[in-house]
């Protein structure tokens, strides 16, 4: 039997995974091979999901908790693309607020599964600015709390490869710094600077990744107690918003209004933002669409996907992560979609779906030990 690939690319709220693995799609595709994909959420109405369904790529998500709890919905999420598909290579993002996945995930489907897949090493994509703000000073200056801070760390402990992205943020010297701060820390991954949404220096990367193998000696200690902690400190929130207009608007501006409007109530509450992104699409055409997305919350919202034409009705998704209560986040969505959609639009709108929370403790399905 033939092995398919299985790459996992991992790293914090706001890393730009979702925009790497779109790229690493697009570069196996045009080599001629079949690119199947996995998107993971604690909720549902992905943001990421969606993205990567307008670009037609065949996907699967997995929602309700982190592929290290959801194992068994992983391998049926690939038997489902495989049945359809035949996927040569299952490119898979984990939750941004997962660690420990090389010795939950990645080492369980080698060792149950090793006939049908080649897992290959893990590969964790890191925000420079942020990864300057944690490994500078342990956390000083970040906004997160030392719980959340402990997640990161793990997260870039257990990686093989670490992708520095968005490395045109960062002047030369602090990239440098930057590079030798996670040298010094995490001496035995290898680091790539890329531009993944400009598709700077990506090639080395995918090919390096595509060829390597994973091995049991990445496996960690973790506190699961303290990692437990770390993610109910976030606050989770995934809306979906459907309006019709009595005439054509520019979907563009109204997502950036929206995020505009967020992120000021953010600032204002004192609460940090992990990651927010929207996507807007016409009703009834979900390959027609606009993306933004916002990381930090001094970060400037940025559209990986815009619409060439203003529409008349709309499908609007909202994912925000913060360290912040979830509540927090409902009331400044729903206020954001009364102040923009309604009274500033005059759009007849309807929350159709919202759900808040924080994520609940990760009890994984398997775990192997260490050797």
């Amino acid at each position: 039997m033939s092995q398919s690939r299985y790459i996992m690319i991992g790293g914090f709220l706001g890393a730009g995974k979702t925009t790497s693995i779109l790229q690493f799609a697009r570069h196996l595709v045009d080599r001629g091979l079949r690119v199947g994909l996995i998107t993971n959420d604690q909720g549902a109405g992905l943001v990421d999901t969606a993205v990567a369904r307008s670009e037609e790529f065949p996907t699967e998500e997995i929602s309700g908790g982190c592929f290290c709890c959801r194992f068994n919905s992983l391998v049926e999420a690939a038997k489902e693309l495989s049945d359809k598909d035949r996927p040569d290579v299952f490119l898979a993002e984990p939750v941004g607020s997962c660690t420990d996945l090389v010795a939950t995930v990645s080492l369980p489907l080698q060792s149950i599964y090793g006939e049908s897949y080649r897992v290959s090493a893990m590969s964790v994509v890191v925000d420079p600015l942020r990864a300057l703000r944690i490994l500078s000073d342990d956390g000083i200056t970040s906004k997160f709390s030392k719980n959340v801070i402990y997640i990161y760390l793990k997260q870039l402990e257990e990686a093989d490869m670490i992708i520095v992205n968005k490395v045109d943020i960062l002047e030369e010297k602090d990239l440098g710094r930057l590079n030798g701060l996670i040298a010094s820390r995490f001496p035995s991954a290898k680091i790539f600077n890329v531009e993944a949404r400009n598709g700077v220096g990506l090639d080395s990367w995918f090919e390096a990744v595509y060829e390597s193998k994973i091995a049991s000696d990445k496996i960690m200690e973790i506190d699961y107690d303290l990692y437990g902690k770390g993610e109910s400190l976030l606050g989770w929130l995934n809306c979906t918003v459907s309006f019709v207009g009595s005439e054509e608007v520019d979907g563009n501006l109204l997502l950036l209004r929206l995020s505009g409007f967020l992120g000021k109530e953010m600032q204002k509450s004192g609460f940090e933002i992990a990651h927010m992104k929207m996507t807007i699409s016409p009703q009834g055409d979900p390959y027609e669409v606009a993306a933004l997305s916002q990381v930090r919350g001094d970060g400037e919202a940025e559209f990986s996907h815009r619409l060439s034409e203003p529409l008349e009705d709309a499908d609007i998704l909202i994912n925000m992560r913060a360290e912040a209560p979830p509540e927090m986040l409902r009331d400044a969505t729903v206020a954001a979609c009364e102040e923009v959609l309604g009274r500033e639009s005059e759009l007849d709108y309807q929350i159709v779906r919202l759900e808040h929370f924080r994520p609940g403790q990760p009890v994984p399905t398997h775990r192997m030990p260490a050797g």
